[in-house]
């Protein structure tokens, strides 16, 4: 397939995805616009980013620090909100802190200590996201359910950190049994909510991705991370 008709189903599928997001969120009873969508660009070179933005996209996330960095400034040319998604290790939170418009992956003190650390260092407040673990799996980052809330007041306590919400990643299962767990969060984040924790901005809830998104609208996600569905398979390294 030639490079423009590359570009062309590219588009395409990020308006598609994105019809189906509106829809979605209406069907829950909200505007059309009241879920976010977030274009996931890890291992996908810029030529095959770029229909995206010309299709409508406001928002991408990335997965690894150092492809962040390589594509900073080809994403803030284009205008766009750019979020950290993936796995976050201590040492590389030097390269996210202040670029990252949103870092969503932090599931632990030592993490947001660090981002605390070197956002103060920068004199800015470097907003986040609290990844949970919602499924109890062993192999996974995340929080524990039961231990969100201890987290959060010590998080609350440094100045240069700001939560906005939560994210997960569920058990790979079908949408329908993904639902499950979606609950699980929404439950969670609404709970966390009306315990107005200082400093705690229970906003935005992260979950959903290309196989799942519409189930996590249904049941509360105003965030949702597509990556395949619009750029199609990846090609892993």
């Amino acid at each position: 397939m030639e490079q423009k008709e590359v570009a062309s189903v590219i588009g395409e599928n990020f308006r598609r995805v994105a019809e189906n997001v509106h829809e979605a969120a209406v069907k829950s009873g909200r505007g059309a616009n009241d879920v976010r969508l977030i274009a996931v660009t890890k291992f996908v070179e810029i030529e095959r980013i770029a229909p995206v933005f010309e299709a409508g996209c406001l928002e991408v996330g990335e997965n690894r620090a150092q492809e962040l960095t390589d594509k900073y400034d080809f994403f803030k040319e284009h205008g766009q909100t750019v979020h950290f998604i993936g796995q976050l290790q201590l040492n590389k939170v030097k390269y996210l802190v202040g670029r990252a418009d949103l870092i969503q992956s932090a599931d632990r003190p030592e993490a947001f200590t660090e981002i605390n650390r070197i956002a103060g260092k920068h004199g800015l407040i470097q907003q986040t996201l609290v990844e949970v673990n919602i499924g109890d799996e062993p192999q996974k980052a995340g929080i524990a359910p039961d231990e969100l809330e201890e987290l959060l007041k010590r998080i609350s306590e440094m100045p240069n950190v700001l939560v906005k919400g939560l994210m997960c990643i569920p058990p790979a299962a079908g949408s329908r049994d993904a639902r499950y767990y979606f609950a699980g969060m929404r439950e969670l984040f609404e709970n966390i909510k009306g315990r107005n924790i200082p400093g705690v901005e229970m906003e935005l809830l992260s979950m959903g991705m290309s196989g799942d998104y519409e189930s996590a609208i249904a049941e509360g996600a105003n965030m949702v991370r597509v990556g395949s569905a619009i750029f199609g398979p990846r090609h892993y390294n």
